[in-house]
């Protein structure tokens, strides 16, 4: 099933990193959406359903603690909201969990770790989809 996905980052390059992860890793994605922030990713959210969420939580304007915060108490939270983040205070990851992340996994990550968490949250990717071409996962 081609998952609907929305990117939150204030790294446009770390943006393209996911989302070439997301190829090579044999994920089919209908929709790839992007935003740098946790105030534009609400935005979409509010107007868009979307799959899969992948969040830095230290954004400006709205980070992904507080995009989390938001959704949470509009219940919006997408059923699968995963933090790809340097954040390693255990307080904070807690309550990202607490108020609906499902999982993270923490920067500078391989790609086989993010494949593996969405393997386990949204099952695994289609064959038939694994991106061909010489230069593999080694970003």
């Amino acid at each position: 099933m081609p998952l609907r996905v929305l990117i939150v980052d204030d790294s446009s390059s770390m943006r393209a990193v996911v989302k070439k992860t997301l190829a090579a890793a044999g994920y089919a994605v209908k929709t790839c959406l992007e935003a740098p922030d946790g105030a534009q990713a609400l935005e979409i959210l509010r107007q868009q359903d979307v799959d899969v969420v992948l969040s830095d939580l230290h954004m400006p304007n709205m980070d992904g603690l507080e995009l989390l915060r938001n959704l949470h108490k509009e219940g919006k939270v997408p059923p699968c909201f995963i933090l790809v983040t340097t954040e390693g205070r255990k307080d904070r990851l807690k309550e990202a969990l607490g108020l609906g992340a499902r999982g993270y996994v923490s920067k500078p990550f391989h790609p086989e770790g993010l494949r593996k968490i969405l393997t386990l949250l949204v099952g695994e990717p289609d064959g038939d989809q694994l991106e061909q071409g010489p230069e593999g996962l080694d970003f």
